[in-house]
């Protein structure tokens, strides 16, 4: 190798570059380096002849931008996709979809259902997402197989279910569960208390306070509707927001999901306390749960990230789909058409998801010394001509088809549109039995202990 030159494992040339720092910036005919799973040079393709690649791609229609973060969901919930559609959240949760965990959740339903979300996350562009789901142990195995980067915030409820008997037995697994998998680079493990309807305020309290200790984030549903927030203060004075605050739950650790019902003050406390919102809009709709002051909240310096949640209340976990959701449901609500841009959502996507992980050191921009988290999008079908601004393109016209290659730290994981870790048709097959089987109705004597093979 000549003096001068630089080395590096892969070298990408893509038609544009996104690096969503500096936002709203695109780079055209500029190549990307990628050595040990890190960027290390963004450069004008002229210059790339510098670089001497152990591999080359071209992608001469393509734009390369930072892998999607999908800032939260269930992902087991995959396999309920459709269950219990057309109703409002309480009805939809107490009468339909907590029986049907009560009656099918293992640990082989949440091996399935984490396989079939991580391929249409994988094949939709996502390439970390936040998981708060029982048997995260499960979870975990399975991230580590498909190469995904994920959250798992693990459970806790103050009443039984199929992974835990209580608020000490859900602590003790998931605390278990984080220290097993401490050097893992691509898993964190995170509380995840449900919501405050479900988990007494004595328990968030415990919570709060282990998490101060061990500097771990906590994944919470908050404010989701505006019949859960007037039952609060009805039974405690307060609202969720406020009791959070008290009791030393609401801070920069803090990822509060939904936020539908956000006041001035709400708004004011989340920025003065440095939580995070998580943005969960076709969600949100489909429920009929409300609207969250997106606009609001980035004006008060509220870092907005976005999720899917669950594909049973989605039905996708495609974040192309709810960025277009997003920005136009800002314009909507705000009656301004200039509202939430698209490199604002973008950003949204993919920085504001690294920040609310705590991962926007390593993830969410493509910058160099950054991990080369990144996706590869197609834009020269039909549906993205002519391209005036790749942007606009990106979230006003893409669907997530059109996501042809995926990194997670410089690992390729799709490649021209195919998973390279996942099986798809044994993954399908197997979501085709789930269905078949509940369908069928529960068996008798422990119906969700049906299918306990590990393979």
């Amino acid at each position: 190798m000549t003096t001068g030159t630089t080395a590096a494992d892969l070298l990408i040339h893509p038609r544009w570059i996104v690096p969503v720092v500096p936002e709203g910036q695109v780079l055209e005919q500029h190549s990307l380096a990628i050595r040990d799973g890190v960027i290390i040079a963004i450069v004008p393709r002229a210059e790339a002849a510098g670089i001497e690649a152990a591999e080359q791609l071209e992608l001469p229609c393509h734009a390369l931008l930072p892998g999607l973060v999908n800032a939260h969901g269930h992902a087991a919930m995959a396999l309920l996709r459709g269950y219990a559609d057309d109703l409002p959240l309480m009805p939809w949760l107490q009468e339909h979809i907590w029986p049907a965990e009560g009656a099918w959740v293992s640990d082989a339903f949440v091996r399935d259902g984490v396989r079939l979300a991580a391929l249409e996350m994988l094949e939709s562009g996502t390439t970390t997402c936040s998981d708060m789901y029982f048997f995260p142990e499960v979870a975990a195995r399975e991230y580590l197989a498909t190469g995904l980067r994920a959250q798992l915030a693990f459970p806790i409820f103050d009443f039984p279910t199929a992974w835990g008997s209580g608020p000490d037995d859900y602590l003790a697994k998931g605390l278990a569960l984080r220290d097993e998998l401490r050097h893992e680079d691509r898993i964190t493990v995170v509380f995840g208390p449900h919501a405050p309807y479900t988990v007494g305020e004595d328990t968030l309290a415990r919570i709060a306070t282990l998490a101060a200790e061990l500097d771990v984030p906590v994944h919470i549903h908050l404010h989701e509707t505006t019949a859960e927030v007037l039952q609060a203060v009805e039974a405690t004075g307060e609202r969720p927001v406020d009791t959070l605050q008290r009791i030393g739950l609401l801070g920069p650790r803090t990822q509060c999901v939904h936020m539908t019902d956000a006041g001035r003050q709400d708004i004011e406390l989340l920025a003065a306390t440095g939580a995070h919102v998580v943005h969960c809009p076709q969600s949100n709709m489909k429920l009929a749960s409300g609207a969250c002051p997106v606009t609001r909240l980035l004006d008060a310096g509220v870092n907005v990230a976005l999720g899917t949640d669950g594909a049973a209340s989605n039905n996708d976990l495609n974040l192309f789909n709810e960025m277009h959701s997003a920005a136009l449901l800002a314009k909507l609500s705000t009656g301004d058409a200039s509202a939430l841009p698209a490199a604002r959502v973008l950003t949204m996507a993919t920085l504001g998801g690294a920040r609310a992980l705590g991962l926007e050191q390593r993830i969410g921009s493509v910058e160099p010394g950054k991990q080369a988290d990144l996706i590869a999008v197609d834009l020269s079908g039909p549906a993205q001509q002519p391209v005036y601004n790749p942007l606009s393109t990106l979230v006003y016209a893409c669907t997530g088809g059109e996501v042809s290659h995926s990194w997670v730290a410089g690992r390729a994981v799709l490649a021209n549109g195919r998973p390279l870790q996942l099986d798809r048709r044994a993954v399908l097959s197997r979501a085709e039995d789930w269905r078949a089987r509940i369908q069928a109705g529960p068996r008798q004597g422990g119906p969700g202990n049906a299918d306990k093979e590990t393979s």
